[in-house]
Formats: structure tokens, C-alpha cells, sequence
């Protein structure tokens, strides 16, 4: 007797979408049900692991390099593959959601690489996930064009040679996509956007040159990677490609990642690319896992925490030399800044202080760096070019001069910075006005003039969690209370309201941002994520 055919998955509680069935084949989505099978049990355990581990930083308030893997770190014999000829110079990168304007906008930019992203910057509608994947193929098969309906400008693609290289980021590990099921169970939305890009597009992209490059977010451990890892040598052997072929940049962007840098390489080192370092997501990662820690992990304002904070300069010093040690690329960090039509004095401060924190990131051996818009690219390139010059990376540069304890990258306690009642003011505002348009679909909003997403909301609310927990007392006298937290917020709410009238208020998702928000700022159980519960809202 023959096996019964395996399951396959189902789209449910979906509205249709145009040329939808373009990317949801019946043979992508018999791809992606494989991965599922394959790999969600072994994703379930990790994310159970990362409970455990939280509980015993709760215990301990400490973290340490992993005695297990010392001998990786001590092994000074191995590297990762070599950088493909599109990944060798990656010395300006932009990031951002896959929408059709943003999609022909980034690959014009002149940075070197588009992160094309499924993560942070995109709230994960349907819509979102679907047509951001057509968008792409779209591009490489140079069938987009965009016209913006109320400029009228139009959009097109510039030739292939100027184009940036694409580096898609899936979603984190936590996430599912509640409208792909197989028997009744959410697909991990990480496996939806790798499977359905992947599948669609590695040949696709071989033949242009390039190849499927991933960033992978959110990671905690060397084990996450090793799944990865193991994804990768199925899907290559899936659709017949070589081994090897895929590359993945790890963002360590939470703080246990931050110990085991070498072993994330080690395990992905057939298929790694380098690391990033995601400055807002560390934040929040060190605000969730020393949040019973008492005062000395207390961060203040979020702005207040520079990159040249010894805790942080830890961090990113680390990562260049681990990166380098191992033949990878060290990729800096986010100038979010996002440049004002109307305020040039604005700009000329903002853009300053891109230059220095691009200067420094360049001079302390990153092979490239990150912007949120197209105007900071030359600013970032310039940077670079000053110390890169003809070279396509400084991986010669390996920082053996750092030397990084344990203890140096949770020292938060070091930092000359208190909370302020002005930041829990920022915190509340941003927060309510990006859960607003996230809502609405929106993962990459210009809020104050920075380029916000899913992290810095993240951030926000950590914040206000983290003050509140600690009664912490701001320099004009006021606890940080719950109650403080709701007064702040019911005022910003009321000011939104008068800002943009009565009729666009009643039109957006305001007062449900607003209450999403209180909900996560103050619910004695910390949410891991904000976008679990947001997810649950997301229509």
C-alpha cells in the first residue's frame, strides 16, 4: 500500500490578493510545508530554550562566554567561506520594507546592498508578505515600475550595474504567519518569507550574478544559527543549487548573542557572510533578560546611549574583531536620521552627526555601515571611501588590540546618563504614534525625523517598563509610576488628536495604539515581544 500524500498547506482567513498566485504556487508552497515539517519542532525547542536561559540570567544577573564552546574560540584554524564578488564591498548598506516605491528606490540609492526587509520595517499584513515578494522577483526580472499618485512622479530601475545587491531579512523566530497553515498549525513566519523568496528566486538570482543572501534577525544563540544552517543545506539541495550558495549576515542585535559572535560564525561558516551590529534590539534584549537585575542595568533616555558608551563600544569592538579574526564582514550600525524638506538647520546638525558616527565606525575597522535613507548614503560612502579607499572591505584589519571581558559588555552601570521625564515624554509618543501606523500596515515610519521600527518601539516600551519596575525618580521629582505612564499618555493622545483633527483621529488606530501600548508598558508579565500581542490586532 502506497503512503497517503503528505498535507499541504492551507491559506486561511485571507482575502485574495493581485497575482497572488504568482508567488503561491502549489510547488513553493509543498517547499515551504517541507520546511515546516522539517524544522518548526526543532525552532519550538529553541524558543522554549530561550525561556530557560531568561530565567537564568533572572537568577544570576550575569552572563559569561560559553565554557562548552571554548574550543571553537580557541580553534584559531578555522573561517568562513569566502565573500562572493556581490558581497565583497559592502561599505554602504540601506534598509527597508519591500513595498514597490521603496523597492525601485533602495536598489537606486547607490548603496552597495538593499536589506529587504520582512522584519522590523514591514508590519506583516498579508498583503505585506505577498506582494512584497512579487515586488522582488518583479525587480530582478526588471518588470517594476512605480508612479506615485499623489506627486505623479514616476519610478524606474536604473541599470543593473548600478543596482544595490539584495539581502532579504525574514522574520524572527517568534513570529508565525497565522494565514499559512498545515493541519491547523501557523507556519513560523521566519520559514513563510525565507521558503516563498528562496524558492522563487536562488536560480533566478544566480543567473544575474548574485545569489540568495539573507540577514537573519533576532538570534540568541550559536544553536538558532545551527538551524539555519541546516535550513540552508536542505533548501540548496531542494532546488538543485550547490552548497555554499546562500550567505547569511547574523544580526547580534540581543546580548546572549553578543558571547557566542564566534560560534554563530563558526556554525554558519559554509554560508556566513558576517555580522551586524543592531544598536535598538540590544537595547531591548538587555533591557528583557536584566530586568530583575535592580539599578546598575537601569539604561536612561534612549537617546542618552550613544555608541561611544563603554558598554556599547565593547559590543561593536567585539564584533570587529571577532568578524575579522574569522574573515567576515563587520557591518556598523543604523543612522535613522531621516533629512527634513523644510528645516535645513535640521539637516546640517543631523547630518553631522551621521558624518562622526560614520567616521568612527569606518576608523574603528567596520567594513560598512547602515542608513534609513537614500540622502545618507553619500554621507555613509564618504565616510568609508576616506579610509577604504580602492579596497572593497578592511578584513586585514584585526583589531587584536581589543580585548573584551565579560563583564564589559553588561557594564550599563558605566554609563554617565540618568532617565529623564523628557524621555518617557519621547518614549510615549513614539511609541503610541508607531504602534498607530504598525497597525494600519506600517513598519517603517519617520517619526521626530528618525526612521523608526519595530525595534525602537521595542525600546520605547522596555523603557517605560524597565523605570516604572525600578521606581525610578526623574529630575524633576516624579516617580515613574504606572499612573505617571497613563497621564503622559493620555496627554500625548489628546495632542495627537488636536494636531490632526478630529476626523483623521477617528480614521487611524489612535486610542487602540494607545491602549496596546499601556498594556505592554505596564502589565506586570513582560511581553517577550510587542509584536505578539500587535499581531493578535493586525487586520
Amino acid at each position: 500500500m502506497s503512503a497517503p500524500a503528505p498535507s499541504t498547506l492551507a491559506i486561511v482567513d485571507a482575502e485574495p490578493l493581485p497575482r497572488q498566485e504568482e508567488v503561491l504556487t502549489d510547488a513553493a508552497l509543498a517547499f515551504v510545508a517541507e520546511l515546516h515539517r522539517q524544522f518548526t519542532p526543532r525552532r519550538n525547542e529553541l524558543l522554549a530554550r530561550r525561556g530557560e536561559r531568561r530565567a537564568e540570567i533572572a537568577r544570576t544577573s550575569t552572563l559569561d562566554f560559553l565554557p562548552e564552546t571554548a574550543a571553537v574560540r580557541a580553534d584559531d584554524s578555522w573561517k568562513v567561506a569566502p565573500a562572493p564578488a556581490a558581497l565583497n564591498d559592502r561599505r554602504v548598506e540601506i534598509t527597508g520594507p519591500t513595498d514597490r516605491k521603496m523597492t525601485i528606490n533602495a536598489l537606486n540609492s547607490g548603496a552597495k546592498v538593499w536589506l529587504a526587509d520582512f522584519e522590523d520595517a514591514s508590519a506583516p499584513t498579508w498583503e505585506n508578505v505577498v506582494l512584497g515578494q512579487l515586488n522582488l522577483t518583479d525587480a530582478y526580472e526588471r518588470r517594476i515600475d512605480f508612479s506615485d499618485p499623489r506627486s505623479g512622479k514616476s519610478y524606474a530601475l536604473k541599470s543593473a550595474d548600478e543596482l544595490a545587491t539584495v539581502v532579504m531579512r525574514p522574520r524572527g523566530w517568534h513570529l508565525e504567519e497565522r494565514h499559512l497553515q498545515l493541519d491547523g498549525v501557523s507556519v513560523p513566519g521566519a520559514l513563510v518569507d525565507f521558503g516563498l523568496y528562496f524558492f522563487h528566486n536562488a536560480q533566478r538570482l544566480i543567473d544575474l550574478g548574485k545569489g540568495p543572501y539573507f540577514y537573519l534577525p533576532k538570534t540568541e544563540s550559536h544553536l538558532e544559527a545551527r538551524l539555519w544552517n541546516d535550513i540552508f543545506v536542505f533548501a540548496q539541495d531542494y532546488v538543485g543549487i550547490p552548497q555554499g550558495t546562500v550567505r547569511a549576515t547574523v544580526l547580534i542585535e540581543t546580548i546572549t548573542a553578543a558571547y557566542e559572535m564566534e560560534e554563530i560564525l563558526y556554525e554558519l561558516r559554509d554560508h556566513a557572510a558576517g555580522l551586524n551590529a543592531g544598536r535598538w534590539d540590544y537595547l531591548f534584549s538587555i533591557v528583557k533578560n536584566f530586568r530583575d537585575g535592580g539599578a546598575k542595568f537601569v539604561l536612561p533616555d534612549r537617546n542618552a546611549v550613544t555608541m561611544t558608551a563603554p558598554f556599547m563600544r565593547a559590543y561593536t569592538e567585539l564584533l570587529v574583531r571577532t568578524c575579522h579574526k574569522r574573515g567576515a564582514h563587520a557591518i556598523g550600525g543604523m543612522a535613522a536620521f531621516i533629512p527634513s524638506r523644510r528645516d535645513a538647520e535640521v539637516n546640517k546638525v543631523a547630518f553631522e552627526k551621521v558624518k562622526a558616527d560614520k567616521d568612527r565606525e569606518a576608523n574603528d575597522g567596520f567594513d560598512g555601515s547602515w542608513v534609513a535613507h537614500p540622502d545618507l548614503v553619500p554621507i555613509a560612502l564618504a565616510s568609508f571611501d576616506a579610509v577604504l579607499g580602492e579596497k572593497p572591505n578592511q578584513k586585514d584589519r584585526l583589531r587584536e588590540d581589543v580585548s573584551v571581558a565579560p563583564g564589559d559588555l553588561i557594564a550599563i552601570d558605566t554609563l554617565d546618563a540618568s532617565p529623564t521625564y523628557d524621555g518617557l515624554r519621547n518614549a510615549v509618543a513614539v511609541g503610541i504614534r508607531y504602534i498607530e501606523a504598525w497597525l494600519r500596515g506600517l513598519g517603517a515610519v519617520a517619526i521626530f525625523n528618525l526612521m523608526e521600527d519595530a525595534a525602537t518601539a521595542e525600546i520605547s516600551r522596555s523603557q517605560i517598563w524597565q523605570w516604572i519596575n525600578a521606581d525610578v525618580v526623574f529630575e524633576n521629582g516624579e516617580h515613574a509610576t504606572a499612573d505617571l505612564a497613563r497621564k503622559v499618555a493620555a496627554e500625548e493622545l489628546a495632542a495627537i488628536r488636536e494636531e490632526i483633527g478630529e476626523e483623521t483621529f477617528t480614521a487611524g488606530k489612535w486610542q487602540q495604539a494607545h491602549d496596546l501600548l499601556l498594556q505592554v508598558s505596564l502589565d506586570q508579565n513582560y511581553a517577550d515581544f510587542l509584536t505578539l500581542p500587535a499581531y493578535e490586532q493586525l487586520r
